[in-house]
C-alpha cells in the first residue's frame, strides 16, 4: 500500500524559512480563499507559507513587474483582509529591499515568451501566462523553487521543468491530483 505524502518544504513545515521562492499567483488566491474546491488545510498551508515568507523569507519577481501586476489584478492590496492580500502589500513594500526581494531581469523571446523559458518540446503547450514564473526561477542565481498550490497542469510539466533546473514545490498535493483526475481523467 503506497501513501502519497505531502512533500516537506525546503526549510520548515510551515514555510520556506530564509530561502528565496517564486510565488505563483494561485498560492495567493488559495490563501485568500479565492479558489473553489480546495480544502481548508490547503488554504491554511498556503497562508502559512506566505506568512513565513513575509517573516523571514525572500521572494523573487521579474524586474518588469509582470508578476506583481498579475498579483495586483487578482487581489486587493489596499483593503483586502486575506493572507494573499497581506502578502501583496508586503511585496509592494519590499520591492526595493534587496534583503527581502530579488528583482530578476527576464528578456522577452518571440516564440517562447522569455529567453530563459526552456526550448523543450515537452513544454511547448505550457501556459503563456505562467512562463514568467519559470523564467524568473531559471534566471535567478539560486534557481529558487516555484511555489504552486492548485494549478494541476503543473503536475504534467514538473518533470520536464526539473530537467532544466526548475523545481516546483507543490503545497496542496492532494488537491492537485484530485483536480488533475477531474480535468484530464488520469
Amino acid at each position: 500500500m503506497s501513501h502519497h505524502r505531502q512533500p516537506d518544504p525546503p526549510a520548515a513545515p510551515d514555510g520556506p524559512g530564509t530561502s528565496t521562492c517564486v510565488v505563483d499567483t494561485n498560492v495567493i488566491l488559495v490563501a485568500n480563499g479565492q479558489h473553489p474546491g480546495v480544502t481548508p488545510d490547503c488554504v491554511e498551508r498556503c497562508g502559512r507559507w506566505l506568512t513565513s515568507l513575509m517573516q523571514s523569507g525572500r521572494v523573487a519577481v521579474d524586474a518588469g513587474f509582470e508578476i506583481v501586476r498579475e498579483y495586483q489584478h487578482k487581489t486587493h492590496a489596499s483593503d483586502g483582509q486575506g493572507p494573499g492580500d497581506a502578502f501583496l502589500r508586503w511585496v509592494l513594500h519590499n520591492l526595493d529591499n534587496p534583503a527581502r526581494c530579488d528583482l530578476v531581469d527576464i528578456a522577452p523571446h518571440a516564440e517562447r515568451g522569455y529567453e530563459a523559458f526552456p526550448d523543450d518540446p515537452a513544454l511547448s503547450h505550457f501556459d503563456a501566462a505562467d512562463r514568467k514564473f519559470v523564467a524568473v526561477a531559471r534566471s535567478h542565481p539560486e534557481a529558487p523553487p516555484i511555489l504552486q498550490a492548485a494549478d494541476c497542469k503543473w503536475l504534467d510539466w514538473s518533470a520536464a521543468l526539473a530537467t532544466h533546473g526548475v523545481r516546483v514545490q507543490f503545497l496542496c498535493d492532494a488537491e492537485l491530483h484530485q483536480f488533475h483526475v477531474h480535468k484530464f481523467g488520469q
